[in-house]
């Protein structure tokens, strides 16, 4: 007989009907929680059995009282509070914190500081729950280089402290304080504003018109991180003014344009980690561990801020249903081509790129058909789509996909594949197939390794003087390798983002620069094609392996007419190299050029 109702251990489970709705982008708030539900259960499991296996481990709690007082803190704060307990399990930083930690323990080693700072942040998690709960306690948490962490509200600070220590958390009446054995720090009435000695975690928040959006910045954490514990970075008061008006100006955009998608976000994204602004890369990243969090590089303004909370946002979504159900089996091959990263990919890299950029593509779409930034919005709605697409296609056909992840790419080719048709400026198109070009040729010159037989075969026959080359170019390239044959430098794809209106000028109303950037590049983006391709053969006369001065004579060429150099060095730039490093020996050598074009006669036009 079964149990009764109230006796079966409930599950968190998603119905087909919401799995399609995400996967197509139509999610809503309810689907956002129930991830959330699922994520808060998964860290409360992890927490119970990762100070279960501690208390097995001698000298486990070091100066710090015994990690079974954590537990029972929060037991007492859940009994009293709930929502208390359930906003430190939501913290994002929890789950990145216990994932660590667990990895630390199960591998019997000590990480960033010794395990027992680690595995003591256990009791500042419990610490900010009781605070949260308005309850009596005293206990001891760790403190990094004298800061004392209470995750979600704030950070007590004691200069001068050794750089693995503790200090005492206590609270009476709704007052609470921390101190050492010089110093006391009281925390103020609303935790996250500063005050004497403390730091709170500073909140933005915006509202356009029944949309509201909060994002906590936290800049204190120590384990907000990706890979393992961070020093706090506290924003100057005019980078936090910049980040309120970006989010403001990202808020509106995502409001304005993509209304469903404001409605679910705040839902799943409820922390940002700032760092530094690295022009033309709006960089991020986030981790399954830590759903509800992205690290964010400050944008340049805020459509670049709103495609980087999309693509991040994606990525948490995708991040909660794989710990529901399956897309596709372990295979941690790194071999797939994708146009956001420089290195192959494996399956699972791949997959949550497409996810990523399928919403980064709705973004552009939406600002393109409403006329917002049109070259700007035109172009990188063409490229992203048809980037997107590409891997799409590739991902489907992949062994490694479970039913359920053939399910998940079907519903985003139902929506994706129909945009493909969709008309673009021309100049956008042109632009965008042009970049697209670029990035997959530097790719092939850089990870692909031609058949050592095939090299060997093509330079004799060159030697010989044979008219044409002796083989075709059906046989399978051997498989992608990770490190990479020479750097590789997006200045093109820069200097067309920026002269599509893709990055702000300089304080000084001057175009900034671009890193990388040749006078070859600035002449092939400027259509100077001709003078372009002089100054890429200049470049490769001095260097001929140079990656991007291979691909942008290829370009150059190409943007002038059919060409069968341009084939060669457009469709297998690494065979053209690999066969032009013998042949630089001997007595008369041909140029790159020369011998591009001499391949490029068995190159389809």
């Amino acid at each position: 007989m079964p149990p009764p109702a109230e006796a079966r251990p409930a599950f968190h489970r998603l119905s087909w009907r919401d799995f399609d709705a995400l996967a197509r982008l139509d999610g809503d708030e309810d689907m956002a929680r129930r991830l959330r539900r699922a994520e808060r259960s998964r860290r409360k499991l992890l927490i119970h059995a990762l100070l279960t296996e501690a208390t097995k481990t001698p000298g486990h709690s070091g100066p710090l009282p015994p990690l079974d007082s954590a537990w029972e803190l929060l037991a007492r704060a859940e009994a009293r509070a709930p929502r208390a307990v359930n906003r430190m399990l939501t913290n994002p930083y929890t789950g990145s914190w216990a994932g660590y930690t667990t990895r630390l323990l199960r591998n019997g080693i000590d990480g960033v500081g010794p395990l027992w700072m680690h595995l003591g942040h256990a009791h500042a998690i419990a610490a900010a729950a009781a605070i949260r709960a308005e309850l009596d306690f005293e206990t001891a948490i760790p403190a990094w280089h004298g800061n004392a962490m209470l995750p979600s509200l704030g950070m007590a600070r004691f200069p001068g402290t050794a750089a693995f220590s503790s200090a005492v958390v206590r609270g009476e009446k709704g007052r609470y304080l921390v101190s050492n054995a010089e110093t006391t720090v009281r925390l103020p009435g609303s935790p996250d504003a500063d005050a004497p000695g403390w730091w709170g975690i500073r909140r933005v928040r915006s509202q356009v018109g029944a949309h509201r959006f909060t994002l906590w910045l936290d800049d204190l954490d120590p384990y907000r991180g990706l890979y393992e514990p961070i020093p706090p970075e506290r924003l100057p008061d005019k980078e936090l003014a910049d980040w309120q008006r970006l989010i403001d100006e990202a808020c509106r955009l995502i409001a304005a344009h993509l209304p469903g998608l404001a409605r679910i976000m705040p839902v799943g994204l409820a922390s940002l980690v700032p760092k530094p602004q690295v022009l033309f890369r709006n960089p991020s990243a986030s981790t399954g561990e830590a759903f509800g969090s992205a690290v964010v590089g400050l944008p340049a303004d805020g459509a670049s801020l709103a495609e980087t909370l999309i693509h991040e946002f994606q990525h948490i979504v995708l991040g909660g249903l794989l710990h529901l159900v399956e897309l596709y089996e372990p295979d941690p091959g790194e071999r797939i081509y994708v146009t956001w990263r420089d290195d192959p990919r494996p399956v699972s890299g791949a997959l949550q790129g497409v996810y990523a950029f399928f919403g980064v593509t709705a973004f552009w779409r939406a600002l393109a058909q409403a006329g917002e930034c049109p070259r700007r919005s035109g172009f990188e709605f063409a490229f992203w789509r048809d980037q997107t697409w590409r891997t799409l296609r590739v991902l489907r056909a992949d062994s490694t996909l479970t039913g359920a992840g053939r399910r998940f790419l079907d519903d985003i080719a139902e929506r994706l594949g129909p945009w493909q048709a969709e008309p673009v400026p021309a100049e956008a198109g042109e632009l965008a197939a042009a970049a697209g070009r670029d990035h997959l040729a530097g790719w092939r010159v850089r990870h692909l390794r031609p058949d050592p037989s095939v090299v060997t075969e093509l330079a004799a026959a060159w030697l010989a003087g044979r008219p044409r080359p002796p083989i075709t170019l059906d046989a399978p390239d051997l498989p992608p390798t990770p490190v990479p044959d020479g750097a590789w430098s997006h200045a093109r794809t820069d200097l067309i983002r920026l002269a599509v209106g893709g990055t702000s000028p300089s304080p000084n109303g001057r175009p900034p620069a671009v890193p990388g950037a040749t006078a070859a590049d600035f002449a092939y983006t400027a259509g100077d094609f001709l003078e372009a391709i002089q100054a890429y053969r200049r470049e490769l006369a001095t260097d001929p392996d140079r990656p991007n001065s291979l691909v942008g004579l290829g370009l150059a060429l190409a943007a002038r007419g059919p060409h069968p150099a341009a084939r060669a060095l457009l469709h297998c730039p690494e065979l053209v190299r690999a066969v032009h490093r013998p042949l630089r020996a001997v007595p008369r050598p041909p140029t790159v050029e020369q011998l591009a074009a001499w391949i490029g006669q068995l190159v389809p036009g």
